[in-house]
């Protein structure tokens, strides 16, 4: 160590000397090398190199993407869980979702300002933990948090090659959504909506009045196809994706997306070519009667006054239940520092315990502690039905950048129902692209 100040001093050892032939050294000398050592062991107190995550240990920072109606749940939750206790202190971010994954993309690239916990969505996790981004949670998982807490299939979507990185917040797979009124109008019971296929083309055929600008379901072309096409695909009894490779042209797979243009060109029961968000405003103004959206459109239906209804997604394949859903999951980065992890965990038991008030944002909690409880039946009219559906969701297979990877299928079923290419046509020439970007 060098010494400043002292004019031909070079080390500890010339200081001692000098300081026991200089007494009025003495305080000068030791309030130097005082400075000196506390600098050195306050130098880790802020962040870290290698993307380690900074603040206190008992500090943890948390990242989510609840920047609509869903963020002050969320908020609340944390709220309470910091005034709960007084070991732990979680510090909520809201981060806008659609810029979410490009932050945490860039905290975790930066390797600095790293969150210690955030939440990611169940297609997204299969793409960063082969990026070894993600903390294997099942590895800390005991007392505090274990798998047995949860729905089966929340864990299923938090899990990649038997490793679980996630600990699920809620599943949020697609509902269906009626007009109370538009059925009563057609002679339906308001209270009985349709749970077959059969009884779906029934009730659809008496809900529309093409004199009136009524029909019995709007068919839209974009999204929430990217819910409402698997959801069917599973119903019919196929796979998008098979042992590793593009299943677009299955026969299943054809049979949906055929089943979709037929409701508009051989059933009659949808208006043609809608646009973005078409079918939303349809319902809102009482010109379609059956709507499939998530349930994050429960705060939109209820402002907008509409008498409305809310259950489980009819079996509109020939071969089984099925419905697509995702899910939000808490994650933990590997760059997090281990004296940080019995506070998250805290926090985790904390949550599973303590979620009811996300169901108020209409979603269903994967935690038993919360959708078996009686307080969680009696929440609103939506949540209850949310996990009705638990049992037989199915979620987006392991591919990397699931967004990306349904392009293509996307791309296809936009032009299959607005009448521009054959359903087979399209789905080949989907299959086409997407193996080549998945061989790639």
């Amino acid at each position: 160590m060098i010494l400043v100040g002292f004019k031909g001093l070079t080390t500890i050892k010339d200081g001692v000397k000098f300081m026991l032939s200089n007494k009025k050294w003495i305080g000068i000398f030791m309030t130097t090398l005082l400075v000196i050592i506390l600098a050195a062991c306050s130098g880790n107190s802020g962040s870290e190199e290698g993307g380690k995550s900074s603040g206190k240990s008992n500090e943890i920072s948390f990242w989510a993407p609840f920047s609509g109606p869903d963020g002050p749940y969320m908020k609340e939750i944390v709220e309470a869980y910091n005034k709960s206790q007084d070991e732990y202190k979680v510090n909520l971010q809201i981060v806008p979702q659609s810029e979410y994954y490009k932050n945490v993309d860039l905290a975790i690239n930066s390797k600095k300002d790293t969150p210690d916990l955030l939440i990611m969505h169940g297609d997204q996790i299969y793409t960063y933990s082969e990026k070894g981004i993600l903390r294997d949670i099942g590895e800390m998982m005991g007392e505090e948090i274990s798998v047995d807490q949860y729905h089966e299939n929340g864990i299923e979507a938090a899990t990649v090659d038997g490793k679980v990185y996630g600990v699920p917040l809620d599943i949020h797979p697609l509902m269906f959504y009626w007009n109370k009124d538009m059925f009563k109008e057609a002679g339906l019971d308001p209270e009985q909506p349709p749970t077959t296929q059969e009884e779906f083309l029934e009730y659809a055929e008496k809900l529309t009045n093409k004199d009136k600008n009524q029909y019995g379901f709007a068919v839209p072309t974009l999204w929430p196809q990217q819910f409402i096409f698997p959801t069917l695909v599973k119903q019919f009894g196929g796979e998008l994706y098979k042992d590793g490779e593009v299943n677009f042209t299955s026969d299943e797979v054809v049979e949906a997306l055929q089943f979709e243009v037929d409701l508009i060109e051989k059933y009659g029961v949808s208006p043609k070519d809608i646009q973005q968000d078409g079918e939303i405003t349809l319902f809102l103004q009482g010109r379609s009667a059956m709507h499939f959206n998530g349930p994050w459109m429960l705060e939109q239906w209820q402002n907008s006054e509409l008498n409305f209804g809310v259950s489980t997604v009819p079996q509109l394949g020939t071969v089984q239940e099925g419905v697509f859903a995702n899910s939000h999951n808490f994650v933990i980065p590997t760059s997090v520092d281990d004296e940080k992890i019995d506070g998250i965990t805290n926090f985790l038991r904390y949550v599973g315990d303590n979620a009811l008030a996300w169901s108020n944002a209409g979603q269903a909690p994967a935690s038993k502690a919360v959708y078996e409880s009686a307080e969680f039946q009696e929440v609103n009219i939506q949540s209850p039905q949310v996990a009705k559906q638990f049992d037989y969701v199915t979620f987006s297979p392991d591919v990397e950048n699931w967004g990306m990877a349904i392009d293509p299928l996307m791309e296809a079923v936009n032009a299959a129902l607005l009448g521009q290419k054959d359903v087979k046509e399209a789905l080949e020439e989907a299959q086409k692209k997407a193996s080549q970007a998945l061989n790639k």
